[in-house]
């Protein structure tokens, strides 16, 4: 078995400081950790739930994949992190499996980890990202 378990469930906002005030408010939740990726175009606010988080996300420009996501379906449910001990042999499997990988090669993510994204093409209409500590 490939996957440890679940990383994170993403949820994409328009307003991260509203979402962030939300999750306070209705869960008595605290942001862990808080980063802006410039290469994704992306501010992420990390909620731990347990062993995983939940991951509020909103785009920093125009041009983000976050952006074009939010403009499209609107907010909410974004993608599924899933945790794995090799990200390469992970997303290896995957495409021997019939999965369209959106990154050809792992790459540097939030927090440290090393990731690779997965078209929801092939994956049975989810987005995933695979993630490795």
């Amino acid at each position: 078995m490939l996957l440890t378990e679940i990383d994170h469930v993403a949820i994409a906002v328009h307003d991260l400081e509203a979402a962030i005030e939300y999750y306070a408010e209705a869960f008595g939740a605290e942001v862990e950790h808080r980063e802006i990726v410039e290469s994704d175009g992306v501010e992420e606010a990390l909620i731990k739930v347990a062993d995983s988080y939940i991951q509020l996300i909103t785009a920093t420009r125009p041009d983000s994949p976050i952006a074009g996501a939010l403009e499209k379906r609107g907010e909410g449910l974004h993608h599924i992190g899933y945790r794995v001990d090799d990200c390469a042999e992970a997303l290896a499997a995957m495409v021997e499996a019939g999965a369209r990988p959106l990154d050809e090669v792992p790459r540097p993510g939030s927090r440290g980890t090393t990731i690779a994204f997965i078209h929801p093409k092939g994956s049975f209409g989810t987005l995933i990202e695979l993630v490795q500590e």
